[in-house]
């Protein structure tokens, strides 16, 4: 799949091979099949917004392996995503990630990244620094700052962006990342001074600012100099807070979840585009809203992101 233009968004951070139990509301001795794709919060952003016509990369690292070949494949051809920052680790394999479904809306996401995965060594060299600064949308999840030298690059790269606008921090606490919960707060906290959009869930929020509460919450994110907070709420909905004094609750759509897991990345890639539309960041949160419902409806996260006319349908923009 041929890509035209600029690119409008970056996000960099993990991959990895995901395989989906086939079978819902199954323990793991109960599964008989699994369905293979590719995941990785970062992934998925570039994913569901290339799915909505933009053009995304993503930044990350694959082994030299038949799965890393996969990887590459499968971004470039089946989901049309930049693959020009993905690359290639000599020591170690592409991470593996299991997906179990049972209850679909918690579902159990099995890693294998031992002993150390190929995105924990994103380095400067992976990247084009005036992409880093230029970029429309600069898409990063805390995740990442769990380890060096990734966490470095990180940093490098926020230096770069200088806080440009849209600089979005994804939140995405994985506890099963760091050592402790004060270790992730120690390194998650100060990334929230070098960006302009925060995104994450209440557990999230608290690791990050204090606070679980989701108008706290957003008021101690909006005073650390971000234009705006998104604060998901689970069933009830998203709060959205920005400088300019609006503050918004968003019900949820109603639907039937088969896998909840790819919800906040349909959610990501759908507010970028938004964002690269034009829209403010209310609207570009409904547009979105209505893509995680889709996805958390289906049973895959990549391969499942919805179209632009599905997600219209059902958002009424």
């Amino acid at each position: 799949m041929s890509l035209e233009g600029p690119i409008e968004l970056l996000t960099i951070g993990r991959v990895s091979v995901d395989l989906y139990a086939e079978q819902i509301n199954a323990s793991v001795r109960a599964i008989k099949t699994f369905r293979k794709s590719i995941g990785g919060t970062s992934t998925n952003v570039a994913v569901a917004a290339a799915r909505l016509g933009n053009h995304s990369a993503v930044c990350t690292r694959v082994g030299r392996d038949e799965f890393g070949d996969y990887v590459r494949w499968a971004l470039a051809e089946t989901f049309g995503v930049d693959t020009r920052f993905v690359g290639e680790d000599l020591d170690y394999k592409t991470p593996l990630a299991f997906a179990v479904l049972d209850p679909p809306d918690d579902a159990t996401i099995i890693f294998y990244r031992e002993p150390r995965a190929p995105d924990m060594n994103i380095t400067m060299t992976d990247l084009d620094p005036e992409i880093v600064r230029s970029v429309p949308i600069f898409w990063m999840p805390a995740s990442n700052v769990a380890y060096e030298p990734s966490r470095s690059t990180m940093l490098e790269a926020l230096g770069l962006r200088d806080r440009r606008r849209h600089t979005v921090l994804d939140l995405d606490w994985r506890p099963m990342f760091w050592e402790s919960t004060a270790e992730g707060t120690r390194h998650i906290a100060p990334l929230v001074d070098h960006v302009t959009l925060a995104i994450g869930n209440r557990t999230e929020c608290e690791i990050a600012v204090g606070s679980s509460d989701p108008d706290t919450a957003a008021d101690r994110l909006l005073a650390r100099g971000l234009e705006g907070a998104i604060v998901k709420m689970g069933s009830d909905g998203v709060l959205v807070a920005t400088s300019a004094g609006e503050r918004v609750r968003i019900s949820p759509v109603p639907i039937e979840v088969v896998n909840g897991l790819g919800a906040g990345d349909a959610f990501g890639g759908a507010l970028c585009h938004g964002l690269l539309a034009g829209w403010d960041l209310v609207r570009s949160a409904r547009f979105a809203n209505a893509a995680g419902a889709i996805v958390a409806s289906r049973l895959m996260c990549a391969d499942d992101m919805p179209t632009l006319a599905e997600v219209e349908q059902l958002s009424g923009e």
